[in-house]
């Protein structure tokens, strides 16, 4: 056996980040449509015509949603058809409870399951995080088992683990101690910024590792 043949590879792909404009541009509509316009468009409703028409055109919003892409003969995700399933039975059950908390409330459960999942996998051989993360980024498989990269996903489920806690954590508070106005604006503030400063520091860990890899 030639030493050679126990090398790496030379032509082995090496990861490439993509450039955070295209990041960005790839993002930005998929947080609009399943963010910032939903919270706007109940909040519109909740101004114009109180709860029942929040609610009313929170779900219109959804099923428009389907509708369009429908129209121009595009494919539905799964995901849209679970999250128009959801939200109609969120908001029937706050219709006929007059109870709006129960719509906010599965999300913010949801976001600490999320947290849990993050948190639980974060030592286990192959994280929730890492499929996430190799979902965007192909990462060749010699690297992924290197003790460093291993590390990285260990380190990045923690804070990612934590960031899905806090927002779970503020978003229960302001839904139970505040107004729903004031739920509405400060927690979609508040998430927004903090998703952010995560996603920017997960996304400068990640530039590190590879530089350190690849060198």
């Amino acid at each position: 056996m030639t030493a050679s043949s126990l090398a790496l590879p030379p032509a082995a792909p090496q990861p490439v980040l993509p450039r955070l404009s295209v990041l960005v541009r790839h993002a930005a509509p998929r947080v609009l449509e399943g963010m910032i316009l939903p919270v706007a468009v109940f909040y519109a409703g909740l101004l114009v015509a109180g709860m029942n028409g929040g609610l009313v055109m929170a779900v219109a919003w959804v099923y428009g949603g389907v509708a369009l892409r429908l129209v121009r003969r595009q494919t539905v995700p799964g995901t849209v058809l679970l999250a128009m399933l959801a939200i109609t039975v969120r908001a029937a059950l706050a219709l006929v409870t007059g109870d709006v908390v129960i719509y906010f409330l599965q999300p913010t459960l949801g976001v600490f399951c999320a947290s849990l999942a993050f948190l639980g996998t974060a030592a286990a051989p192959r994280p929730l995080i890492q499929r996430v993360t190799t979902d965007l980024v192909p990462i060749p498989e010699y690297l992924m088992h290197h003790p460093r990269m291993r590390r990285f996903f260990v380190h990045l489920s923690l804070l990612w683990g934590l960031v899905q806690f806090a927002n779970g954590s503020l978003s229960l508070w302001l839904l139970f101690s505040e107004s729903i106005e004031t739920y509405l604006i400060v927690r979609t503030a508040a998430v927004a910024v903090l998703m952010v400063l995560a996603a920017g520091a997960s996304l400068l860990a990640f530039r590190r590792v590879l530089r350190t890899l690849c060198a």
